[in-house]
């Protein structure tokens, strides 16, 4: 197993990329009762833990290991607060889920580069990604990943964040173009 500095120097650059998919994926009945922080830390524990599973190192894969031991984690955390039998399908439904919101995550970054000095540009571009959602507020971040991620419509987006379609819209808006102005600025903070 890595020393436990090297596993966290491993790992540490997708904690921002994690929260924005636990805090999307994280059951709503439980929002008032855990935060998406501690889902995180808890699924950078058992990363930890296990590094000696992970194969390889790359963004792509180590991004892959990650959402399955979160997918993991949400389920358990759902059966820990329900108090009912641990669901297999709801475990591979959440993983598809987090498979599909990065999916749309790269998929703003251009995925059609093949070339494996395109592809760790593109992985690192996630990241950054991924950091500038972590640094919007909130409810713009959910609307910003529900609808490009999830592929929500905003009435579905309204619906679920007790919102006006105008109001949702605005919020798309705005939290695009601070994506944005982020992204051109490199205002990566992990970097």
């Amino acid at each position: 197993m890595a020393p436990p500095r090297e596993s966290a120097e491993l790992l540490e650059p997708y904690r921002r990329y994690l929260l924005v998919l636990a805090s999307v994926h994280l059951d709503p009945r439980l929002r008032g009762k855990l935060d998406p922080g501690d889902v995180v830390q808890q699924t950078l524990l058992r990363a930890c833990s296990a590094l000696d599973d992970l194969k390889a190192v790359d963004a792509a894969a180590v991004a892959a290991w990650l959402r399955k031991i979160l997918a993991s984690e949400l389920a358990d955390t759902v059966k820990h607060y329900a108090r009912d039998k641990r669901a297999i399908g709801r475990e591979r439904s959440l993983e598809a889920d987090l498979d599909r919101s990065s999916s749309g995550l790269a998929g703003w970054l251009a995925a059609e580069q093949t070339s494996p000095s395109a592809r760790a540009v593109r992985d690192e571009r996630m990241l950054e990604l991924a950091d500038a959602l972590g640094e919007l507020p909130e409810l713009m971040r959910e609307v910003v990943v529900l609808k490009h991620c999830q592929g929500w419509t905003l009435q579905a987006i309204g619906a679920r964040i007790g919102k006006s379609v105008p109001s949702v819209a605005s919020l798309l808006r705005r939290g695009l173009e601070q994506l944005r102005l982020r992204l051109n600025e490199g205002g990566s903070s992990h970097a």
